[in-house]
């Protein structure tokens, strides 16, 4: 409750906080055993996290998003043209190194260039958060969500690739579509201000190309069936030895490490509320196993889309797990609550913490409502999640 309580504003905890402070809480009232707690932590999901953010700290660090934002802009050459750039560099961006990540270094520099160019912040705001959660759906790193379903599902990089692949891209063109037919009026025919493309820098530095290739080996490791967590840190490893004679000053700072242990905590959290009865209970009532063709496909995603924005993502992930065994096909149902909870994220504002960051970081130049993301977010999360639950159904 705390947790969710936090992103309304009505308590004055933060999100690591709450978390770390309810997992001693469940340890100290006897809910779960000391031992148990420790059990409860999903390593592999920690340790994917860690790498994957040392991984984005190296691209931030080289100042790749500061030279990137002002060449979109070039390229772009109108404010159109520039919301189409942002959805499809943002989206495949995001499932390489995680949307949060995207969305934090992004943000402010896109804020700065919707300031010299004094364009309406709204859009392309919408088009980073929206994009990015929508393009994270892609990979089984793009996000928290995918990769605690990898853990806990069993899934494997590549299949998931050729499984969420083709729903992913069709729900980046609808991200597309709807952001554009919504803001066409106010998007009208104009050039960007060449001020904001003089001088602009080469995209790719030496040290660019370095990092960018360990992403991408990395990344074909992760196809070929390398163990996701370790993979990723192996790829972290690689770059903290390869710029070790360079300095590694700014890369430690640049990983969220309140991030790691508010997923800690919330494991522990978690499980001693599955300990209550109350999930198993609710899925009795609601026997998920029964659903069957595209009725039943697209009752399951509903039930992940809505769930998740109910008790935020990756706890719903925790609370369905030992529900998703009495699935007919469990390695489809695990492929699909990565998907659905992934698309959830655009319903609402406080639907995905990659939304709470552009948020909150665009707050200068007007930020993001609640109605005003949902009347644009909801379209496409509802849009996107059945165009999820034909693609599966075909699959079946």
């Amino acid at each position: 409750m705390a947790v969710s309580a936090r992103r309304l504003g009505w308590v004055t905890l933060d999100r690591p906080v709450a978390a770390v402070v309810g997992a001693v809480a469940v340890v100290a009232f006897g809910v779960l055993t000391p031992d148990e707690a420790v059990r409860a932590v999903d390593a592999n999901t920690i340790v994917l996290l860690f790498g994957m953010m040392g991984l984005g700290a190296f691209l931030e660090r080289d100042g790749f998003f500061e030279r990137a934002v002002p060449i979109l802009c070039e390229k772009a050459a109108t404010p159109e043209r520039l919301l189409g750039m942002i959805v499809w560099t943002c989206g495949p961006l995001s499932a390489l190194i995680t949307n949060d990540a995207v969305c934090v270094l992004a943000a402010p520099l896109l804020c700065e260039v919707i300031r010299r160019q004094k364009l309406p912040p709204l859009p392309f705001l919408l088009a980073l958060a929206t994009s990015a959660n929508t393009g994270s759906v892609i990979t089984l790193v793009g996000n928290p969500q995918n990769m605690l379903c990898a853990s806990l599902g069993g899934l494997t990089y590549r299949d998931h690739l050729l499984v969420a692949g083709p729903p992913a891209v069709g729900a980046l063109a609808l991200n597309h579509a709807v952001l554009f037919f919504a803001f066409r009026r106010i998007l009208r025919p104009r050039s960007l201000s060449p001020a904001e493309n003089r001088g602009a820098e080469s995209l790719m530095r030496p040290t660019t190309w370095a990092i960018a290739s360990v992403i991408a080996g990395t990344a074909v490791v992760f196809t070929l069936g390398g163990h996701l967590a370790w993979s990723a840190v192996g790829g972290f490893g690689f770059l903290l030895l390869l710029r070790f004679r360079n300095g590694l000053g700014g890369v430690w700072r640049r990983i969220d490490w309140t991030v790691l242990a508010f997923f800690a905590g919330l494991f522990v959290v978690v499980e001693g509320f599955v300990r209550t009865g109350l999930p198993a209970m609710f899925f009795r009532a609601f026997p998920i196993e029964r659903m069957s063709g595209f009725a039943g496909w697209l009752g399951l995603s509903g039930i992940f889309l809505f769930g998740s924005n109910i008790v935020s993502n990756v706890p719903f992930i925790l609370v369905v797990r030992d529900a998703m065994t009495a699935l007919p096909d469990p390695r489809m149902g695990w492929e699909l609550l990565a998907v659905a909870s992934t698309f959830a994220g655009n319903l609402t504002l406080l639907g995905s913490v990659a939304n709470i960051i552009v948020a909150e970081k665009s707050k200068d130049v007007g930020g993001l409502g609640f109605w005003s993301h949902m009347k644009i977010g909801a379209p496409i999360a509802l849009g996107s999640t059945l165009l999820a639950s034909v693609w599966f159904y075909a699959l079946s």
